[in-house]
Formats: structure tokens, C-alpha cells, sequence
């Protein structure tokens, strides 16, 4: 356990009165608390998590990953464990510290079994420096914000050092083959385990070259702009059938690597997984495609803790509670795996649903290509009012060349109602080229959500948005009708 100063006691108080200090005057973000603390107590974050009877689980990658924690979070604590994690999706270090100051006693004591956390990829290699997880979740790795990462073999660099941190059990995704190849990271001594797709399936959910590659042929075949099919994504009608999408093979016959678990069908709020060679159905209360196969990401690390725990030293728990929960967690089947997971509600902003006098209004982030892909791709635009927010400040990527990758054809019959934030001007553009009707530009994203929910009261409203643009999108909804607190503040 990390050496404790003698100030230490102080620390936990001193936290919770610079974040009640911040969110009552309305200064410093989430993590603002956090970075106090970091500077009067560096060893605070390492010294709470190391007293976690089931240590840590570190989840991180370039897409799905405040979504996926939340879908660990929630089934560990479904099938009966008391869990910490950062909801907020604010993944650098002091984000999580700031978690901690608001779930942490006066005295320091942090009441969970287990910590499930989601870490930036570069805040990922500072807080491995810090704290070795028990276990690693590496999603994928895509072209994202390239003025902070750099290209792409740069990303899964910096998620080889949390391969090499984990002394448990390393998820790797089998499918990204960036990903996979950090398993020969994995130090002596840790698991390696795969999650990944059945063969019909890998065209529906590209990794990072396949989306290249088919642009490629795309450009290169037509002059027009990348058609739909070239991100290889499904539409909201290929979904919609009974049938779905179904992969034919238990094994992808393309990949040699076993995957505990294999998303082998998609469809409108169901899915289907291989695990232990039995098909597993379920309905999930997510929203988009996309978030499937980030089920089956959580599926494999939370069916990883639980093998663990078979064979956990539950006895050294000093409390008896943390004792029978454990032993609650071991016991659980698979069959309460695939229900934990159907339980699952959406992270704020990601496929969140606000009801504003009796309208829905739901927020989409988007942050990348692939991500913004996949989003206009499983939500059908038809009876709806699109409007999208772009902000270029550090946390979205100052580099918004991005949005030339995306295709935005499929809004051509609908139009986008409102575009707003500091390029909204950039966006516009963007959606000219591609022969997409704009109803207003208004940058001020407060006037521009004002304007854009009222109007035509009764139609459901979808806003994509990056990652601050939703802070602000979502707190300036806050004034407009009661929205949960995600732990930022409005």
C-alpha cells in the first residue's frame, strides 16, 4: 500500500470542500477538484484503490468506452458487487480522483469491492504509473484527435502500457488487429482474453483499416463522394427485421484467436452471443448498433472476474458483507450475465433520451470518424429534427478536419434543422458538400437549443455533438427541464 503522509488525513476534506466550493460558484469542471488534490496529495488516488478487495478494472480505447464502463459497472453491481467508477465519462486521472473525493468517507474510506474505470489513452500510461489493474479492457484504436495522439500506431502504443501494467487479466478485442497484438505485451503471469465477431458481422463493425481501405475503393471507383456502404455499417432498416444480421460460425474462420465471447447477431434492441459454444439471446435497452458489440466487450471482462472469483480468497475479507457478496458474484451463471447486461441504460450523452415539455430530445457524441459514422448509420433520421453541435476545444480535439471522413448523404431527405458551436460555420460547409439542406446556423449553443427544441413541438429532436458541446447542450437542457445529474454540474 502506498506510503500515507502524515497530511493525509486532511486530504478527503479538503477535496469535499473545493468540489462543493466549485459546483456552488459554478467554477472549475468536474475534475477540478481532482487536480487540487493531485497537487497537495499525490499518492491519495493509489492509496484509496489499493485497499479494493477486487482492485481495479481499467477500460480504454478510442471508441464506447464511457459506455462499456458503464455497462461493466452496472453488471458487477447487478450480480452483486458494490462498485466505484467515474461516470461522468471525465477519463484523465484527476477525473477519477475527483470521483473519489465525492464517493470517499471523511476518514477516507472508499465502501466498494471493486473500482471500474475509464481512462483516456494517454491518461491511461499516468494512471498505470500510479496503480497496476487487476484487469485491462482495450477497445479498439481509431484515427481520434490527432493534435493530442498523433496517428494511430501512436494510440495503441500508449495502450501497450496498460498490456504490460495489468497483473490479472488483459480483454483485448480480437477483431482490431492493433489490439490484438498487444497481447505479446502482456507480462508472465496475466490472462489474455478475447471478445470478437462471428464472420457475417466483421463487415457491419470495421476496425480502423477496414473503413480506410473501403474509402479507398470508394474514391477510387467514383467521383462522387464515399457512398453509404463504404463504412460498411448497417442502416437502421437492414436492423429492423426478425432475422437481423447473424453470423453462420461459432468460430471466425478468418481469425485463430478464441474469443470468450462472440456477438454472432444484431438487431433492433436484441442481440446474440456465443459464450462457452451456447448462444445466448437478449434484448438490451442501449441505443445504436454499435453499442452491441461494446456489450460484448463487458460480457468478456465481467465473465473474467467471475471465474476469478471461483477461486478468490474470499476468507481474508475482514467484513463478512464483503465476504457474501463476493461469494454472490462467484456463484452467478451465465444466464445472469446476459441479464445484467440487458439492464443497461445508456451513459449520459450517449444515446441519452430528455424529455422537454413531452418532446425527446436525445444526445449522440460524436468525436472521431467511425464514431460519427456509426451514429448517423443506426439512427434512421425520418421523423425526426437533426441538429448538430461542434466544438473544437482540447477535450473534442482542436483538429476538425475529421469531419471530411464522415458521410452525410443519409441526411440529405431530411435536412439538418440547426447547426450550432464554435464551427458550426466549419459544419455547415461540411453538409453543403455533401447536398444537405441547413435550416440555421446559430454558434451560440444556448440560443441554438432554445430555437431548435421549440420548434415543432411533438417531433422528437436528435442532437450530435462533441464532447463539450454536449456538456453545454445537456447543461443549458437543465435549465429547460429536470435532467439527472451526471456529477458536472449545469
Amino acid at each position: 500500500m502506498p506510503r500515507k503522509p502524515w497530511s493525509a488525513f486532511a486530504t478527503p476534506l479538503i477535496g469535499k470542500g473545493v468540489r462543493l466550493a466549485a459546483r456552488v460558484t459554478h467554477h472549475g469542471g468536474s475534475a477540478f477538484p481532482g487536480k487540487v488534490i493531485e497537487g497537495i496529495d499525490p499518492g491519495f488516488l493509489a492509496r484509496t484503490l489499493s485497499r479494493l478487495p477486487y482492485g481495479v478494472v481499467l477500460v480504454s480505447g478510442t471508441n464506447g468506452k464511457t459506455t462499456t464502463t458503464r455497462m461493466v459497472a452496472s453488471m458487477f453491481a447487478q450480480l452483486g458487487l458494490k462498485v466505484f467508477t467515474n461516470p461522468t465519462g471525465s477519463n484523465f486521472t484527476r477525473g477519477v480522483v475527483s470521483a473519489l473525493l465525492q464517493q470517499v468517507s471523511i476518514t477516507g474510506h472508499l465502501n466498494a469491492d471493486i473500482a471500474v474505470l475509464e481512462l483516456d489513452e494517454a491518461y491511461a500510461v499516468h494512471f498505470v504509473k500510479q496503480v497496476r489493474p487487476r484487469y485491462a479492457l482495450l477497445l479498439n484504436v481509431m484515427r481520434d484527435q490527432l493534435d493530442r495522439f498523433g496517428e494511430i500506431d501512436n494510440t495503441a502504443r500508449l495502450l501497450g502500457h496498460v498490456a504490460e501494467a495489468t497483473d490479472g487479466t488483459v480483454v483485448l478485442n480480437r477483431e482490431d488487429p492493433r489490439i490484438a497484438k498487444l497481447a505479446s505485451l502482456v507480462p508472465d503471469g496475466t490472462k489474455v482474453h478475447y471478445f470478437g465477431l462471428s464472420d457475417d458481422l466483421r463487415t457491419f463493425f470495421p476496425s480502423d483499416d477496414d473503413m480506410h481501405a473501403a474509402d479507398m475503393v470508394s474514391s477510387g471507383s467514383s467521383s462522387s463522394k464515399s457512398e453509404s456502404t463504404s463504412t460498411g455499417s448497417p442502416s437502421q432498416g437492414e436492423l429492423s427485421g426478425e432475422a437481423g444480421l447473424r453470423g453462420s460460425d461459432a468460430q471466425s474462420s478468418h481469425n485463430p484467436l478464441p474469443a470468450d465471447v462472440t456477438l454472432t447477431k444484431v438487431g433492433d434492441h436484441t442481440a446474440e452471443f456465443l459464450i462457452d459454444g451456447t448462444t445466448q439471446s437478449t434484448g438490451v435497452k442501449l441505443e445504436g448498433v454499435y453499442n452491441l458489440y461494446n456489450a460484448a466487450a463487458a460480457l468478456a471482462v465481467v465473465r473474467a472476474a467471475m471465474v476469478d472469483a471461483t477461486v478468490m480468497e474470499s476468507s481474508k475479507l475482514a467484513k463478512p458483507a464483503a465476504r457474501r457478496r463476493i461469494q454472490k458474484f462467484a456463484n452467478a451463471g451465465t444466464h445472469d450475465l446476459i441479464n445484467a447486461v440487458a439492464q443497461v441504460t445508456p451513459a449520459f450523452g450517449r444515446g441519452e433520451s430528455i424529455d422537454v415539455n413531452g418532446t425527446s430530445v436525445e444526445l449522440l457524441l460524436v468525436k472521431n470518424p467511425m464514431g460519427f459514422r456509426m451514429s448517423l448509420k443506426s439512427f434512421d433520421p425520418a421523423g425526426h429534427d437533426t441538429m448538430i453541435v461542434i466544438n473544437d476545444q482540447y477535450a473534442d480535439g482542436r483538429d476538425m478536419s475529421w469531419l471530411w471522413d464522415v458521410d452525410f448523404t443519409g441526411l440529405r431527405g431530411t435536412g439538418v434543422r440547426m447547426v450550432s458551436g464554435v464551427r458550426a460555420w466549419d459544419m455547415a460547409l461540411r453538409l453543403e458538400y455533401d447536398q444537405v439542406p441547413v435550416g440555421k446556423v446559430e454558434p451560440d449553443i444556448d440560443a441554438a437549443v432554445d430555437a431548435f427544441v421549440k420548434a415543432n413541438p411533438g417531433t422528437p429532436k436528435r442532437i450530435y455533438c462533441t464532447y463539450t458541446s454536449m456538456l453545454k447542450v445537456r447543461s443549458h437542457l437543465g435549465h429547460l427541464t429536470k435532467v439527472s445529474d451526471a456529477g458536472v454540474g449545469r
